[in-house]
């Protein structure tokens, strides 16, 4: 029998990132190419299935994160990656913009050493660059359970546009606009 399209079985991988609010993160990683489901959650902590109000008491260690699942045959780790910078403050360690505290931390979380690796390059790329004056201080940490964040939180930026709307004018959109698109 010939191998056909339908009789292959997708690789998809996994990347998880934590960049502020996981509102924000999701809806520039769901459009990109390849990108198969974004899902808000929480990881990094010590109390297991956590629930966004012990999240944002700040002390089960959690960050707020996205879980990326993509076919890397149209949509690399690498491109990710890249694209992940674009929509954080890699200067910023301890918040995004107007969310503050460790929750909202930026950390890349990695789930290989060939994602450890890659993260580590791109980091060393980007602080190379000049395109900040200061450091780059985005955490590069191995990949922790995660949960995800209770239903309500899934897909904000479609079921609340104007909510949403409020979060991403809370200076995300200026500083993407100031770094990224000159």
């Amino acid at each position: 029998m010939a191998n056909t399209n339908k009789d292959k079985k997708q690789n998809f991988q996994k990347a998880i990132f934590a960049g502020g609010c996981f509102w924000c993160m999701v809806e520039p990683f769901d459009t990109l190419p390849g990108v198969k489901k974004v899902i808000s959650g929480y990881t990094g902590g010590h109390v297991p299935n956590p629930t966004y109000e012990q999240v944002a008491s700040g002390l089960t260690g959690h960050t707020e994160a996205v879980e990326i699942t993509y076919d890397p045959e149209l949509m690399s780790y690498d491109q990710l990656l890249e694209y992940y910078w674009q929509v954080t403050d890699p200067t910023d360690a301890m918040g995004q913009f107007q969310d503050r505290g460790d929750n909202y931390r930026p950390v890349i979380y990695y789930n290989s050493i060939q994602q450890q690796l890659a993260a580590e390059k791109s980091k060393q790329k980007l602080q190379e660059s000049g395109r900040f004056t200061a450091p780059i201080v985005t955490k590069i940490e191995p990949a922790q359970p995660f949960y995800p964040a209770e239903e309500y939180h899934q897909d904000f930026y479609k079921k609340a546009p104007n909510r949403y709307a409020l979060e991403e004018a809370g200076g995300r959109l200026t500083f993407i606009k100031e770094h990224w698109q000159k």
